[in-house]
């Protein structure tokens, strides 16, 4: 039997782990100095999550997986918004690697989901 909620969801799990990270690094000082690079990696940080469950609310596999390369996108704009931490000294190399770890793995488990709800007929509700 597949999830019952969203956040049963390996990828929404690991999107919000990302998304708590990127909290933490924007409330220090320098990168809480950048008022720009803080909205813009809060957004797309919060945007992977947000449309994992929006789509786990979709009534047909098709929508869902529309949702879900979404939060894919987002994800990638993450890991990019976490190379430039990284070059304006922001972060250091271990949060990035870490960081960036979680935003991969958050990403293939996305891609993972979205592939499969592509070759399975909607099963929902």
């Amino acid at each position: 039997m597949g999830a019952r909620t969203f956040e049963e969801l390996e990828c929404w799990q690991l999107a919000s782990d990302l998304k708590r990270g990127v909290r933490e690094i924007i409330a220090k000082p320098p990168a809480n100095r950048d008022f720009d690079f803080c909205d813009d990696i809060r957004a797309s940080s919060r945007s992977a999550p947000s449309n994992i469950a929006e789509g786990f609310g979709r009534t047909t596999h098709r929508d869902f997986a529309h949702f879900l390369s979404i939060a894919y996108g987002s994800l990638q704009e993450t890991r990019n918004h976490l190379t430039d931490a990284f070059e304006n000294g922001y972060i250091s190399r271990e949060d990035l690697q870490r960081l960036t770890t979680l935003a991969r793995r958050a990403s293939a488990a996305t891609d993972a989901l979205r592939g499969y709800l592509l070759r399975t007929p909607s099963r929902r509700r």
